[in-house]
């Protein structure tokens, strides 16, 4: 190519700027799908995207010896909505049938003997618009990471906050932006943060997490790491399973799994058990990893949990009070006497095995077995609260 643009070449390129754009605009009319599917708006955007190619082009060809850096500036004149409605695939494709457009004219727009000179302008032309394109939409990307972050840190403090238990229309917006399709249960899991936690290691957590559960929101609250999971309806169990395999992106610590929430509306009752959960998680060393929220509940009760306290009045003593045939007697003594089988016998004058019977009972009615060390100190703390709250009621 010559190093500098042939000027004969360059006015007649310049004098058919318009038939060009035209030419390009009836090729996407024509060939592409998706062209024809934008809004009136839209495709003005496209149609001035074209034509500023062109004259981008007829600039640079003037003097071709120096970088083509006016490239950017076809770009740089979009409005940010653009990079939305049409995708760097679809940008490609423009850049496509523009050079395919300037080739066909080619033979018109070139005075003879040139028309291979003006050809391979246009290709050196529009492998800089490409590589425009590519570095545009990945500074769209990095605006819109940044932006989903912090939309996401906001709705995750939101969540732990409890501000979407009266099913704000603003939190569920927030949400749909995110890409929160799932309208089936809710968890919300706490532990501490791997050190450092940076935007790399963020990413690829919620990608796991999404992978796993479906839908996921990944948020850092100082030194706690929060992930809350959203998993089709009915599938309670699997969210669960979902949470537990990603125990290992957190750092050394108990991991606590909030209780399965309804839905989103109810993700701040999840979030709440969690981090109560995860306070007084050192009460109980040998707690599994993860534990559920539901399984600290004795714990919960001492560090002043009263969402924990009504659970386990509400859960274990108020139907073994309700149960009658000495149920609770029986469980009462059980474990005021050491659990001790005979013991309990020989206090209620019974048989050591009518005792056994009630406490199977015991555990059919609570789902805790008395008869296993850690949950006969769930029953036993259940009714010590349970038996407070009588005697303040019966003053």
């Amino acid at each position: 190519m010559p190093t500098t643009g042939n000027p004969d070449n360059l006015q007649r390129v310049k004098d058919a700027s318009g038939l060009l754009t035209g030419a390009t605009l009836r090729r996407m009319e024509s060939e592409l799908e998706w062209y024809r599917g934008l809004s009136a708006q839209e495709r003005s955007w496209v149609g001035l995207l074209a034509q500023s190619a062109i004259t981008a082009f007829t600039q640079w060809f003037a003097a071709p010896d120096r970088p083509p850096h006016g490239a950017n500036e076809i770009f740089a004149g979009a409005p940010p909505e653009l990079a939305r409605s049409i995708s760097l695939q679809h940008t490609l494709q423009l850049v496509r049938i523009g050079v395919e457009v300037v080739e066909q004219y080619s033979d018109q727009l070139a005075i003879p003997g040139t028309e291979r000179d003006l050809r391979e302008a246009v290709l050196r032309y529009s492998r800089e618009v490409a590589f425009s394109a590519a570095e545009v939409y990945a500074r769209a990307a990095e605006v819109r990471g940044a932006w989903d972050a912090r939309l996401e840190a906001l709705v995750v403090d939101a969540l732990l906050r409890g501000d979407g238990d009266a099913g704000d229309r603003s939190l569920r917006s927030r949400l749909s932006a995110l890409g929160w399709n799932g309208q089936g249960a809710v968890l919300v899991m706490v532990g501490p943060a791997v050190v450092p936690l940076d935007e790399v290691s963020t990413t690829e957590l919620r990608r796991v997490a999404r992978r796993a559960a479906g839908d996921a929101l990944v948020g850092i609250h100082g030194d706690r790491l929060v992930v809350v999971l959203g998993g089709r309806e009915g599938d309670r169990d699997g969210l669960v399973t979902a949470a537990a395999a990603l125990v290992s992106r957190f750092g050394d610590g108990p991991v606590v799994i909030g209780p399965v929430v309804d839905g989103v509306d109810e993700a701040g009752r999840s979030a709440q058990a969690a981090l109560a959960g995860l306070a007084a998680a050192p009460a109980w060393p040998q707690a599994p990893r993860p534990v559920l929220a539901d399984d600290l509940l004795p714990e919960r009760v001492l560090t002043g949990d009263a969402s924990a306290r009504r659970t386990l009045v509400a859960q274990a003593y108020r139907p073994l009070q309700e149960a009658g045939g000495s149920v609770l007697e029986t469980l009462s003594a059980y474990l005021g006497t050491g659990r001790s089988l005979e013991a309990a016998a020989r206090t209620l004058y019974v048989h050591p095995n009518t005792v056994r019977y009630r406490l199977r009972k015991v555990s059919e009615i609570t789902g805790w077995d008395p008869l296993d060390a850690r949950e006969s100190f769930v029953l036993q703390v259940a009714l010590a609260l349970g038996q407070v709250e009588a005697t303040r009621r019966g003053r």
